[in-house]
Parts: C-alpha cells; sequence; structure tokens
C-alpha cells in the first residue's frame, strides 16, 4: 500500500522553511542591528525648507472703481521628483495614472515637448517661441549625444523611449504622454525657467480624488491664478503668463522669482511695475513622510498695487455691443443684401472686396483727453486667450489685432477741418474766415500735365455733372468740398499741413501707455516709404483731403476730434487714472491732464470750423440724411464724415467723428468700419454710442446727487 506523504517530500519541505527563516532572520539582523541606528535617526530625521510665498497681483479697475481684473485663489499640483522617481518601482505607470486621472476630471496638464499627440508623430506647427527654446535647450546637452544632429520626432521620441525607460508595454500613444512629461521636468534642468507646474488651478474633485489615493510624487500648492469681472475690454486688458527666457533675463534683475507670472499685453504688461508686488518667504519644517509641522514666515509678501484705469466700464460693454450689431447685423446684412441684388443684375464684380473685415470705436473725454472707451470688432474673451491662443491665430480677421491702438486709417475728409485751421491760422498764404473758393468740378490746375482730380459732387450723379458754388471754409467743411482743399491745400503745402497735423495729434505718438501705432503724416520725407515714386504737387493735393499717404489710429483720430472740439488744447490719452496701495489706503498715483500740444488761434477761426461741423449734421438743405440721424439727439452734436479709398476694387472704409455738446463740449467719438462704404453709413453707431454715453451720465449724475442728500 503507496503512503500519502513520501518523506523526501518532506525533507524538501523542511529544508524550503529552513532556507525562508534564515533569509528572514538575516534581513531582520541587518535592519535592527547592521543598519538600526541608521534608520533611527533618519526615522527622528526633521527637515527645514525654504519656500517662496506669491505675493497677490494687484487688481485692475475702472475708473469708477468697478474690480475689471482680480486674483482667484486656486491649488496647483507639482511633481516632487524626488518621491516619484526614487519611491516607485515604475514612476512611469504613476505618470500615465496621474494623467489619466487629470483628463477624466476635465482638467489639462502641463506638456511643453512640441510634437504632435498621436502617431505619425511630427513637430507641431504652432510650436512657440518659449517651447522652441526649451527643445534647443534640451538638444544641446552633452548628454543628448546619440541623437543625431536635427532629430526628427520620430528620432527624438525613440531616444527618450531608451532614455525614459519606456518599456514597448505601453503603446505610442502612452510612450508620448510620458515621454511629455518627463521631457517637462527634464528640460527645466537645460533652461532657466519656472519649475514645472504639472497641473495649474486644479479643480477640487481632482485634488480630492489625489488625496483619496494617496498618489506619491504630488505635492499641492497654493497660487492665484486672473479672474476677470468683465468680458469686455479684452485689447486693453490683456493677460498674464509664465516669464520666457528673455522675460527672465529682465525681471530676475528686479528679483522676479522664477515661476513669476507677467504681464503679456495691454495693461497687464504695461503697468507691471504696479500690479507685481514683493513674494515673501517662509521656512517649513517636515517630518520624515513629508507632513509639515510648521511654517514660519522669513518675509511677508507684499501684495500688488492696484490701478485704475481711466475706462467706464458701463459705457465700453455698450461701445462693444454697438459695434458689434452695427457692423454684423446692419453693415454686413445690407453688404449681402446688396451683394445680391448686383448678382440679380449681373452687374456685380465678383473680384470686388467688399466684405467688412474689422472695425473700432473710442470714446474720449474732451476735457482731458482720457479714453473712455477703447473698442475693437472682432474681440475675443481674453479669460481663456492661452488655451484659444492657436485657434484665435488662425481665426479670420484677426480678433487678436487691436485695430482701434494698431490700425492704420487713411482718415478721408475727417481730415478737412485740420487743413481749414491750418489755413486760418498760419501765415504763410492769405486765407480768411470770408474768403470764397467757388467749385469747379475738376481742379484743372495741372490739367496740361495729366492731372486734373475731381470734386466727388462732380460725378455723383452722373452723367449729370454738379458743384458745391462759391463756399467759404464753414460752407467748405458743411459740403466736404474736395475743390475747395485742393486749392487751400496746394498753397499750404504739405510741410505746413503736416506741422498741423502733429500739433492735432496726428502722426504723433498719443501718449496712451499701451502699444499704439504711430501712423504716418504724407510727406516728401516718407513717401518712399510707401511708394515706388518721387513726391508730386499731386501728392500734396491728396493729402489736403486725407488721402495720399496720410495713415492714423481710431485712437489719434479721437484725440484730434477732442482738439478741434475744445479748441486747440490736446491732451494726453493715458489710460491710467489712479494707482493706490495693495490695502487701498494709500495714493500711490494719480493723473492731471497733461497737455501735449497746442494750435494757437482766435477764437473766431475756431467758430467757423465748428459751425461747419454743426452743420454736416444739422443741415437738411445739404445733408438731410445725416441730419435725419441727429435730429431728435438729447444733445446737439457737431461732427465730419470721412470716406477713404482702399485702391481698386476694394470698398472704401467708412469714418465718422463727431463732438457732443456743440456748445460746451465734453465728448468725442470715431467710428472706423474697414471697408465701410462710407463715414454717412458708419454714423448711425456713433449716434447709438452717444446716447448710450449720455443715458450713462444721467444715471451717474442722478445717483451722485442721491448720495449727497445721503450724507
Amino acid at each position: 500500500m503507496n503512503r500519502i506523504i513520501k518523506p523526501g517530500r518532506v525533507t524538501a519541505m523542511a529544508i524550503f522553511f529552513a532556507l525562508i527563516m534564515v533569509i528572514y532572520l538575516a534581513f531582520l539582523y541587518n535592519l535592527q542591528i547592521v543598519q538600526g541606528e541608521v534608520y533611527y535617526n533618519q526615522s527622528k530625521e526633521i527637515t527645514n525648507t525654504k519656500r517662496t510665498i506669491t505675493a497677490a497681483r494687484g487688481n485692475i479697475l475702472d475708473r469708477y472703481g468697478r474690480v475689471l481684473v482680480s486674483n482667484k485663489e486656486c491649488y496647483n499640483l507639482k511633481i516632487d521628483t524626488t518621491k516619484l522617481f526614487n519611491s516607485n518601482d515604475d514612476p512611469n505607470a504613476v505618470i500615465l495614472e496621474l494623467v489619466r486621472m487629470v483628463e477624466s476630471y476635465g482638467d489639462e496638464y502641463t506638456d511643453d515637448l512640441p510634437i504632435t499627440m498621436t502617431p505619425p508623430f511630427e513637430y507641431r506647427e504652432d510650436m512657440t517661441d518659449i517651447q522652441r527654446t526649451m527643445l534647443e535647450a534640451y538638444l544641446a546637452d552633452p548628454g543628448r549625444s546619440s541623437l543625431p544632429d536635427n532629430p526628427s520626432a520620430v528620432e527624438l521620441l525613440s531616444f527618450m523611449r531608451t532614455r525614459y525607460g519606456i518599456d514597448n508595454s505601453y503603446s505610442a500613444e502612452e510612450m508620448r504622454i510620458i515621454a511629455g512629461v518627463r521631457y517637462s521636468i527634464n528640460v527645466r534642468y537645460a533652461i532657466p525657467t519656472a519649475d514645472y507646474m504639472f497641473v495649474e488651478d486644479a479643480s477640487m474633485e481632482l485634488i480630492s480624488s489625489i488625496m483619496e489615493n494617496k498618489l506619491p510624487g504630488i505635492e499641492i500648492e497654493r497660487a492665484y491664478v486672473r479672474e476677470y469681472g468683465t468680458e469686455y475690454a479684452a485689447h486693453l486688458l490683456g493677460y498674464t503668463g509664465l516669464m520666457t527666457q528673455e522675460e527672465y533675463e529682465r525681471y530676475s534683475l528686479l528679483n522676479y522669482a522664477t515661476n513669476a507670472y507677467v504681464g503679456k499685453d495691454g495693461v497687464e504688461y504695461a503697468f507691471e511695475e504696479y500690479l507685481h508686488g514683493e513674494d515673501g518667504e517662509v521656512i517649513e519644517t517636515r517630518n520624515p513622510s513629508g507632513t509639515v509641522l510648521s511654517t514660519v514666515y522669513v518675509k511677508e509678501p507684499v501684495p500688488g498695487n492696484h490701478i485704475y484705469l481711466t475706462i467706464d466700464i458701463a459705457l465700453q460693454e455698450q461701445v462693444e455691443r454697438i459695434l458689434a450689431n452695427g457692423v454684423e447685423n446692419v453693415l454686413i446684412k445690407d453688404r449681402r443684401q446688396t451683394r445680391a441684388e448686383g448678382i440679380a443684375r449681373g452687374d456685380y464684380d465678383p473680384e470686388m472686396k467688399d466684405e467688412i473685415t474689422g472695425a473700432a470705436a473710442v470714446v474720449v473725454d474732451v476735457r482731458t483727453g482720457e479714453p473712455l472707451a477703447i473698442a475693437s470688432w472682432p474681440t475675443y474673451d481674453v479669460s481663456h486667450i492661452i488655451e484659444n491662443y492657436d485657434e484665435l491665430m488662425a481665426t479670420p480677421n484677426a480678433p487678436l489685432f487691436n485695430r482701434a491702438l494698431m490700425g492704420a486709417y487713411a482718415p478721408g475728409s475727417t481730415f478737412k477741418p485740420c487743413v481749414a485751421m491750418a489755413a486760418l491760422t498760419d501765415t504763410s498764404i492769405e486765407f480768411n474766415t470770408e474768403t470764397r473758393i467757388k467749385c469747379e468740378g475738376v481742379f484743372t490746375k495741372y490739367a496740361a500735365e495729366g492731372y486734373a482730380p475731381e470734386c466727388w459732387i462732380w460725378n455723383a450723379m452722373a452723367p449729370e455733372h454738379y458743384t458745391h458754388g462759391n463756399d467759404n471754409v464753414t460752407e467748405a467743411i458743411r459740403d466736404s468740398c474736395n475743390y475747395f482743399f485742393y486749392s487751400v491745400g496746394h498753397d499750404l503745402g504739405v510741410t505746413v499741413m503736416g506741422e498741423y497735423a502733429h500739433k492735432f495729434g496726428l502722426g504723433v505718438p498719443t501718449g496712451i501707455e499701451l502699444v499704439e501705432t504711430v501712423g504716418n503724416m504724407s510727406s516728401e520725407a516718407t513717401h518712399r516709404n510707401f511708394v515706388d515714386d518721387d513726391w508730386h504737387i499731386g501728392d500734396t493735393m491728396q493729402a489736403a483731403i486725407g488721402q495720399s499717404d496720410s495713415i492714423f489710429s481710431p485712437l489719434q483720430l479721437a484725440e484730434y476730434c477732442a482738439t478741434v472740439a475744445n479748441s486747440g488744447t490736446r491732451y494726453s490719452a493715458s489710460i491710467l487714472k489712479a494707482v493706490r496701495s495693495y490695502d487701498y489706503s494709500e495714493k500711490i498715483f494719480e493723473r492731471r491732464p497733461e497737455v501735449l500740444s497746442r494750435v494757437e488761434s482766435p477764437e473766431y477761426n475756431w467758430a467757423a470750423v465748428h459751425k461747419g461741423m454743426y452743420l454736416v449734421l444739422h443741415d437738411w438743405s445739404y445733408n438731410a440724411p445725416n441730419a435725419e440721424v441727429w435730429v431728435d439727439c438729447a444733445w446737439e452734436v457737431a461732427g465730419k464724415t470721412g470716406t477713404a479709398q482702399k485702391g481698386e476694387k476694394i470698398t472704401n472704409d467708412g469714418i465718422f467723428m463727431c463732438y457732443a455738446p456743440y456748445d460746451d463740449p465734453e465728448v468725442a467719438i470715431v467710428i472706423v468700419v474697414e471697408r465701410g462704404g462710407s463715414g454717412a453709413s458708419t454714423q448711425f453707431m456713433a449716434r447709438q454710442i452717444m446716447d448710450a454715453y449720455i443715458n450713462i451720465k444721467s444715471y451717474k449724475d442722478t445717483s451722485e446727487e442721491e448720495m449727497i442728500l445721503l450724507r
């Protein structure tokens, strides 16, 4: 009969268990006796770490103290590389798990590797400058010597798979995710930039999940992100972001931390010195498990100062809405209808460039030059500019382009009041308010030389030919008579016209702290910058009606209109109203109106020009369509239309400027619409803005009176 338990097997099992016991006892001996003292000391080890505390950035407010941009406390997820790579058998698996968790909660993680996420792997076409700089630094590291010169994306990823030990059990997409995170960590050792932040502004759901799962290598840090109190004024406010290499070289001299956020555009950039606070420092005491035992402040952080803009956000919102609705719902709709009618008749030219590509509106205080509203169309949501940047760059009509400050447009007939004042004031020609010039329809002085420019009215009702009659300066402005201003401009010369244009603020800086175009006033000196030809007398005459090489920004035109309205005093267009300390207790700066130039001329000369601009909008006999737009306005308004020629087969730009009240000017408005057709066709938007301004002002005046009664 066979035995159930054989002696040989019992012996083998006994030997096996004996070996296990010996190994176990040897391990315990090494742990407790040989290494016991070392581990005991480590268990008692306390570490002190100095950490920077980021100071809160100052708020941005409008002129009445309404908060436009502030700070929101948030939490960032930072990878502790020591714990991640020293405490895990497979850190790559942890990275992949973290990324999947982040994505499952709808958050985004930082991946600086400029390679597409899926095969076939290629370098991203939209690689940013900082990404390119980081990649070049990474490839220049001596440890990458095994890589070929200018490696392809596939070659670089193949190198990373080996370098980072990403085994073949991971798919190509998973390998790319892991490589992206590890590259983002590693590249920061090759270039001085901010510490790698795995997730910025993490959701509470994600943070809770990470804490519950006790994932190793992740630390939670408190931080701030910018929070926008308005969806308007995007082109003005700007945005913040981490420093680039070039910015770090500059801001490091001001003791900025390597992970500092700085202004990138607009007000955030222009007033960085006020908005950026002084970071603090703390010493954190931790036990070996990483638990913070105490926090001692070595240096308290000092928040940034708060800045007040000259902008009235209530008016800014109205102006942006009016501009968008006017362009999209009126002008574009009318243009499509006109195009359809032309196609139906068979006389529409398909090569005609008549689509509206952009527009701008500016409102300024005549008495101080302060911008009250600066709008550009199309616009964008500044609170999501970082994540939408690539899409915005590819969007037609360049929504990121600030047309109000950077756009440069021929002023057309809006330039005529400037020429009128130059002629009335300058002693180089004999001209006064009583001087009359008869419009002949065609200026024939140089006809024998092949140049005979026409007044706009000459062919307005072809085949009939009309003229304006025998106008003085007031009537010439009312009629916008080209013939009159051909004659005056011819006699003045372009040099004199340029001098007065600059006094009015055209073709020179406005004083605003934001980036702006200086534009150009036509001159012989700059003519070659625009055309490959010498200056001719015809260029002088075209400059007199706002054509030739003259191009100005909408802000310049608004400040020019304000200068005309207040009879010659041009103020700075500074957008900074005041600066207060972080606790609002100290006034650090307060703006005072700054005069940049003056156009000195007797009051009767100004009265003649003002009267002409008033008649542009109120003379039913000559300008009934304009008068109909302004007939029931609460204030009497003076203004000037302008139509700027763009070239053959391109619809003209429409420009309109006005100010009010006529007898005591307070506000000036300018509208510019690219391919808007004419100034007359765009003035309805100026009327709506004027109504909005009057209504808002009436509301504020009432509120102030009520507040006074409550005191």
